[in-house]
């Protein structure tokens, strides 16, 4: 059974960096890239097993939910655990050369792998308090990293992030107790069969309530979002990538959706808040960004505007519009990630980040300069990349849906977005060569290799509609379509 491996290889890996990291020089890249790309292959590995089984259930230590703890993988699991690892291992190939300037590199990786377990346990968890514990790991292992250049500005930007996960989580735990309360169980299948077998009382509906808050302020829905522009830009290029990338998607967006489509169960008036909430962060977070000239910042705010994106797609609730929104928070995953880490690249060769102060790096950072235009055209749905085919599934799921307006949001987010990357690529990329950065090079091969891969997937990961691929997306998209039906299958499994 390959689902306590998701667990077990990050967790080991940071105990042994943690170890022996200091003494053995490179022993951390080594062990860091070997623990990121064994993940990966096991994620890919799990799509077979996903198609072959359905459903996979892990008694750990071989006691029968729900009284022991579970660990379940189906379509969506399997979906976010490919996203996550693949950003991971890229990420890592690229710190290789990227945290070279900052000292006792191994802390880092320890910090990282921490990241990737808790990350990992909230995707193949099937008990609600497990969720939580792992929620804290990734939570608390960000916030260290948020800080770790220890500048004033990143120990500022990480006290705040850590103040208002602190309250996101208190909003979590608050809702698990009253669930466990409620239902007298804490597995997930079980609570949805309980909740299944009563009528949505006033209970149920504040649980959800404070889920929302919780988990939407993971995500950095607004109006949770204050403090993602401060976290995002403070933390070192990798950091930055995989807190935009996977981080927000996983502890906010994928808890989100496992949630209130599998466990409590979808109503009307939650498809109309995650709809309008998704509305108003894309409208939101990309008119934010049209201000910024701190190059991260930027790419911050459209974070933000992005995973409106996904919510709205996931918030209209209909097999087009879901499956609109889990193509668009993989192919998030991908041009952001590349995005921050052209950031990186550039902030690596010149030392800031102020577009203003850029201008034709095109000539000496090639490959930083097209891999960054690559995202840009992607982020801003322009085909034939990854992005344009992602939003116009959302447009379209909108009109079929009637949603008009939202349709119309979706459309206006975009071209504001086109906008925003077209000054970026004007400022740091394009037009004279400052004759201050007359001696800049382009930077090491271990941050070339990432990006041009990042760059090299957000033009094939269009594909994923296509009818080879689409069953990813769909066993996916399946999962969240059965709602309460999710306990059946966990049932039937252990059967």
């Amino acid at each position: 059974m390959i689902l306590p491996f998701f667990v077990i290889i990050p967790l080991g890996a940071a105990f042994l960096i943690s170890l022996f990291g200091k003494k053995i020089k490179n022993f951390g890249d080594l062990l860091a890239n070997l623990g990121t790309l064994s993940l990966l292959v096991f994620s890919l590995y799990s799509i077979s097993k996903v198609f072959t089984n359905k459903i996979l259930v892990y008694k750990v230590g071989g006691w029968m939910p729900p009284l022991g703890i579970s660990m379940v993988l189906d379509g969506l699991s399997s979906f976010m655990l490919v996203t996550v690892n693949l950003v991971s291992f890229l990420v890592t190939i690229y710190s290789i050369s990227y945290m070279e300037k900052y000292t006792d590199k191994y802390r880092f990786y320890t910090l990282f792998m921490l990241m990737l377990t808790g990350m990992n346990g909230i995707i193949i968890t099937g008990d609600l308090f497990n969720l939580f514990v792992f929620l804290e790991i990734a939570s608390i292992a960000s916030y260290a990293l948020v800080a770790f250049g220890t500048e004033a500005e990143e120990l500022e930007a990480s006290f705040k992030y850590a103040v208002m996960g602190s309250v996101a989580s208190s909003f979590v735990l608050l809702g698990i107790a009253l669930l466990y309360s409620y239902t007298s169980t804490l597995n997930m299948a079980d609570i949805s069969q309980v909740l299944s077998g009563r009528p949505a009382g006033m209970m149920v509906n504040f649980v959800a309530v404070l889920f929302l808050a919780g988990f939407g302020l993971k995500a950095a829905l607004v109006p949770f979002h204050a403090w993602l522009p401060d976290a995002h830009p403070a933390a070192p290029a990798p950091i930055s990538a995989m807190l935009s990338g996977v981080l927000i998607k996983v502890l906010g967006v994928y808890a989100i959706m496992r949630i209130f489509f599998n466990l409590i169960g979808i109503n009307t008036v939650i498809l109309a808040m995650l709809m309008f909430l998704g509305a108003v962060s894309m409208l939101m977070g990309v008119i934010l960004a049209l201000a910024q000239w701190d190059f991260k910042r930027l790419l911050a705010y459209h974070s933000i505007s992005q995973i409106g994106y996904v919510i709205l797609g996931i918030g209209l609730g209909t097999p087009l519009g879901i499956l609109g929104g889990l193509f668009h928070l993989f192919n998030h995953s991908i041009f952001k990630s590349l995005l921050f880490l052209n950031s990186g690249a550039v902030d690596y060769s010149l030392g800031t980040r102020d577009l203003q102060k850029m201008g034709g790096l095109r000539e000496k950072m090639p490959v930083t300069a097209n891999t960054s235009l690559i995202a840009s055209m992607s982020i801003a749905g322009i085909p034939p990349f990854n992005g344009f085919f992602s939003k116009l599934i959302i447009i379209f799921a909108c009109i079929q849906a009637n949603r008009f307006g939202y349709a119309f949001c979706a459309i206006a987010a975009s071209i504001l977005t086109l906008a925003s990357f077209m000054k970026v690529q004007k400022y740091a990329f394009f037009g004279k060569l400052n004759p201050k950065w007359q001696n800049i090079k382009e930077v090491p091969w271990p941050m070339k290799l990432s990006m041009i891969a990042l760059g090299v997937i957000c033009v094939i990961s269009a594909l994923l509609i296509m009818p080879l691929f689409k069953p990813f997306l769909q066993s996916a998209a399946n999962v969240l379509l059965l709602g309460n039906g999710y306990k059946d299958m966990v049932f039937g499994a252990l059967k």
